[in-house]
């Protein structure tokens, strides 16, 4: 090998030095992470950076931070480092990884996904699955993340949105609470307070001007969950717009009631997330194609009890 060659193939440890420095921050979390001193980890960027005869941290009292080179070299290796991996592990137990890394939404992901979960299960015992709370848009190489079950519209960067069902949303509060506001029609819910996700600031005016009424609503307290909107709702704080079958359990156990049966279409899906550019592995295509069975035969029984009501 001629040492042009040499100089573009970094040893492994600098890139795992590098990587880890970036994912984590700084170089003592990533001295710890892989058991080596902070002074190892320093000459070990410094010999990745004179390999590459490139400055890839600026370094400062608070840390590190990449410098556009750094940015760019970091998400050209990861998928090479990812590879090697893979490759490594099939090389150690004969066989692929069929290990699914999965990032669900909090409350959908307890609510509605793990309950199905054993059915996946039953017909792919050979994948393993790895479940992290995720909400909102990540990077799926730094995160170590698969495919992602996310809400919101099909413009993920970089990312193959598939599309699962739409969010379907009703106002609900407590029944001490719809007691005393003396709610007669919808248009009293506007001198009501009114409670929201912050990744959903336009339910409430949509769901007004569905019903053709006037008036700015003005959400008074905002959340980043569902099950916290729900507990604030049972406190007796206010009236939310959510999905009733995340809130089932709180709706038959009467905590929670419908103030108007009213519903309407979120602006946001429910979509599954990969990335974008190569096929899927093997345990993503499988989770993915019973993943839209079941979400299918979801939404005709949410369908068939709409109808019957």
């Amino acid at each position: 090998m001629d040492p042009l060659q040499r100089r573009l193939l970094p040893s492994t440890t600098a890139l795992a030095a590098f990587d880890s420095v970036v994912r984590l921050g700084s170089f003592s979390a990533a001295a710890v992470e892989l058991t080596l001193t902070q002074a190892a980890i320093s000459r070990q960027i410094l010999t990745l950076e004179e390999r590459l005869n490139t400055t890839l941290f600026i370094r400062g009292g608070r840390g590190v931070a990449l410098t556009p080179q750094g940015i760019v070299y970091h998400k050209s290796i990861q998928e090479a480092l990812a590879l090697i991996r893979s490759a490594s592990l099939h090389a150690i137990t004969g066989s692929p990884s069929a290990t699914l890394n999965l990032a669900i939404l909090p409350t959908f992901g307890t609510r509605w996904l793990l309950p199905r979960i054993p059915n996946f299960v039953s017909e792919h015992p050979e994948v393993t699955l790895n479940f992290a709370s995720r909400i909102g848009v990540f990077d799926f190489a730094s995160e170590g993340i698969d495919a992602a079950i996310y809400i919101g519209g099909d413009d993920w960067p970089n990312g193959e949105c598939t599309f699962l069902m739409e969010e379907i949303v009703a106002p609900v509060c407590s029944p001490a609470f719809l007691k005393d506001s003396a709610i007669v029609a919808e248009q009293d819910l506007l001198r009501l307070p009114l409670l929201q996700m912050r990744s959903r600031p336009l339910a409430w005016e949509d769901w007004f001007s569905s019903l053709g009424i006037n008036g700015k609503p003005r959400p008074n307290m905002g959340f980043e969950q569902f099950l916290g909107v729900a507990q604030a709702c049972i406190a007796g704080l206010g009236v939310a717009l959510m999905p009733l079958f995340l809130i089932k359990p709180e709706l038959d156990s009467g905590q929670l009631i419908v103030a108007s049966h009213h519903r309407v279409r979120s602006r946001s899906n429910y979509y599954l997330v990969s990335p974008e550019g190569r096929e899927p592995p093997k345990p993503v295509r499988a989770f993915r194609e019973w993943l839209l069975r079941e979400t299918a035969e979801f939404c005709e029984s949410e369908s068939a009890s709409l109808t019957n009501q």
